[in-house]
């Protein structure tokens, strides 16, 4: 692993894994000195199936790694040269994947032998054996397909509710959900924190602030994407954004070409 950078390559979950995961990424990444990064806080969760060099996430000194979702930013920093796969789950294909209350995993970096025992050892010794990127996503995308179709069910209610917030980017109300379902808001909070790990409120927001960057990266004005998304005024678009991604909306602006005057 000589060439410094980051390389990476994308494939397409199979169809049986595309409702538990969102992104399937092969990657190589080395630098002449350590690279900080805040990790944005997202509607999923993270596994980072590594081989190399340990790094730091979340204050913790780890290789391949997992966690829950958080309403945070988390720091990483890459120290030496490592490789692997990442996998964006969903937070029924983490739920189904560890096995555990997912509210045990909010805001958490582990290793991943801790979440999955014997299994995450296996499933790396296999993945450096592999020598293309291809076969290493391919291998990925069958062990998890066979590791999450025999993990716990989820019933259909929280799926149900979390597509829906989905839908509206975040600003479908607690209560409006709560009363299609027939449920106590205290039960639909409960059962929010068991199958993805945030309560209905926090999750929203978290939606919110992925669809908020989604739309400032294509290009739209901060005032109009503040008021399409449900942010009280541009000073609660900024806080948001500090909290959940360490940044600002200013500074996820697509900036204008060298090319153009100044305004």
């Amino acid at each position: 692993m000589s060439e410094l950078g980051l390389a990476m390559v994308d494939a397409t979950p199979s169809a049986a894994l595309r409702p538990y995961v969102t992104r399937l990424c092969a990657y190589r990444e080395h630098y002449a000195a350590p690279v900080v990064r805040s990790e944005m806080a997202m509607p999923g969760a993270v596994l980072i199936l590594a081989l190399g060099a340990p790094m730091e996430a979340g204050g913790r000194r780890v290789t391949a790694f997992s966690g829950g979702l958080g309403d945070r930013f988390t720091v990483t920093r890459t120290v030496g040269p490592c490789e692997g796969v990442e996998v964006v789950l969903t937070p029924f294909g983490a739920r189904r994947l560890y096995g555990v209350p997912m509210r045990h995993l909010t805001n958490l970096v582990v290793p991943l032998d801790d979440l999955l025992g014997p299994w995450a050892g296996t499933v790396l010794d296999r993945l450096a054996s592999m020598p293309s990127r291809g076969e290493r996503l391919a291998l990925v995308d069958s062990v998890l397909r066979a590791r999450i179709s025999s993990g716990p069910s989820v019933r259909p209610e929280v799926p149900w509710a979390w597509a829906r917030l989905l839908e509206s980017g975040g600003r479908l109300g607690v209560a409006s959900l709560a009363e299609s379902l027939g449920w106590s808001h205290r039960h639909l909070v409960a059962r929010f924190q068991d199958e993805i790990g945030l309560p209905p409120k926090t999750a929203a927001r978290v939606i919110r602030f992925g669809r908020a960057l989604r739309m400032l990266r294509s290009g739209r004005a901060i005032t109009a994407v503040a008021a399409e998304c449900g942010f009280y005024d541009q000073a609660h678009m900024n806080r948001e954004f500090r909290v959940l991604g360490d940044t600002t909306p200013g500074q996820i602006r697509p900036r204008p070409s060298p090319a153009c005057p100044a305004s």
